[in-house]
């Protein structure tokens, strides 16, 4: 067979591959009932929003971030609680009481004058007030123990929401990259029927053997398997970002940011750790609260030192007992004082509560050593991944361009019968790799980058 008689056949393989049915078989069955499932999901509420507007909500929603804000306004009520130590206390007190009968004492004429009189019914009533006048600074030690763990709270609240961002950040971009992986698919498998249609022509007029349409079969079906795939992940990465928003059962999520390559650098690595260690808000909790343990072990040391309180007391009663002879009769009486107690000896408990604070107050410094060894180690890594994850992108697509102009080349050779089915089966997998692996670089980054955000603590 000369060359004019090829170049003929391969246009008329061409021109009936143009208006050919491609091949059914099970996977297209397979992938109508993946379209079908994909209509019925389109009439489901849609949700679209950009990463901001869904970490806006999401903070919003968190009842991870409720429960801690819940923890602060239990730590700031106790604050309020170790101020009002500082305040005098008032307590009214009243009762009654009925006696039984009991013989008078009264003394002998010419004096004839009662001195025990029977009152059976008793009635008494006492307005008294104490305040601290010096505790050894037991109140004050309180006080900053109580205000230093609002804050730490306060720090607690903060990292909760950092942690939310990045976790709402990663399942964003995670729907992003399965539906744009899903597109890469799309156009791989529309690229793979065409050439199954081709290959079936060619073998009609016998120009290509068996072997040929089960290769490009073979690749079709991986393909529809991976289409599946991501799928799949499109439904999980969903299912989570509503968790996390708190939107209906059956809402559609539908990312608003395209996911493109960030122009960004990240920056020195040093400088890095140190606005880290600077802006970390579990470092600053972790700060509070060696404060506080600090002021612990100084309340547990004024149990030393002697306690002066001031009281008064208001007693109005029928009868007044500190009034002789007792009369049947309301009348009151007052009283003011001071006090001071000391304890000489408690058989060591308080050396053991100042030594109990103390060593706890040192675990929590050490915990913090062992902190900053671990932000400077997550900060390495995440500013590594960063500049790996944008090295990848370049990589990519390069790679993408080069496996692009390599289909155009040898579909062209194909339809001009000059190139092989293997080759345009090659190039269009070598593609569709291509397109998945920038997907998957572009990605990472977006992940990297808010991976060292939250290590930064920006």
């Amino acid at each position: 067979m000369n060359r004019p008689m090829v170049v003929t056949l391969a246009t008329l393989v061409a021109v009936a591959s143009a208006f050919a049915r491609p091949p059914t078989e099970p996977v297209g069955r397979l992938e109508t009932a993946v379209r079908d499932v994909s209509f019925r999901d389109e009439v489901n509420p849609l949700v679209r929003l950009s990463l901001a507007e869904a970490i806006a909500r999401a903070r919003e929603q968190s009842p991870r971030v409720a429960q801690l804000t819940a923890l602060e306004a239990a730590a700031g009520a106790g604050l309020e609680g170790a101020k009002a130590q500082r305040m005098p206390s008032v307590d009214l007190t009243a009762g009654y009481t009925r006696n039984s009968n009991v013989p008078e004492f009264s003394l002998p004429p010419p004096i004839g004058r009662t001195i025990f009189p029977n009152i059976p019914d008793n009635w008494r009533t006492r307005l008294g007030v104490t305040a601290p006048l010096y505790t050894g600074r037991r109140i004050e030690s309180g006080i900053d123990a109580a205000s230093r763990e609002r804050e730490a709270a306060g720090k607690d609240v903060e990292s909760g929401v950092d942690d939310l961002v990045l976790e709402t950040t990663a399942a964003y971009w995670s729907l992003v990259t399965a539906r744009e992986s899903a597109r890469v698919l799309d156009e791989a498998l529309g690229a793979f029927d065409a050439h199954l249609a081709d290959a079936g022509n060619r073998q009609k007029f016998g120009m290509a053997a068996r072997n040929e349409v089960l290769a490009v079969e073979v690749e079709r079906d991986r393909a529809s398997l991976a289409r599946l795939d991501a799928d799949n992940e499109v439904e999980v990465a969903n299912a989570n970002l509503v968790r996390l928003l708190n939107l209906p059962p059956d809402s559609r999520f539908e990312a608003a940011d395209p996911l493109v390559a960030p122009d960004v650098l990240p920056g020195n690595v040093e400088r890095l750790v140190e606005a880290a260690l600077a802006a970390r808000p579990e470092r600053a909790a972790l700060r509070a609260r060696l404060a506080a343990a600090e002021a612990v072990v100084a309340a547990q040391r004024s149990s030393r030192y002697p306690q002066v309180n001031a009281s008064a007391g208001y007693d109005f009663a029928d009868p007044n007992p500190r009034i002789l002879p007792p009369e049947e009769a309301f009348k009151s009486t007052w009283s003011v004082g001071v006090g001071l107690s000391l304890s000489v000896f408690d058989g060591g408990r308080t050396s053991a509560a100042v030594a109990q604070a103390a060593a706890r107050a040192d675990a929590i410094r050490r915990q913090m050593d062992d902190l900053d060894r671990r932000i400077r180690l997550e900060v390495t890594t995440r500013h590594l991944d960063v500049r790996t994850a944008l090295g990848a992108v370049d990589v990519a697509s390069r790679g993408l361009e080069s496996a692009t102009e390599n289909r155009r080349v040898s579909s062209d050779r194909f339809k001009a019968g000059v190139g092989l089915s293997s080759d345009l089966l090659d190039a269009e997998t070598g593609l569709m790799r291509a397109g998945l692996d920038r997907t998957a670089a572009l990605a990472r980054v977006r992940l990297a980058l808010a991976a060292l955000d939250r290590a930064v603590g920006r």
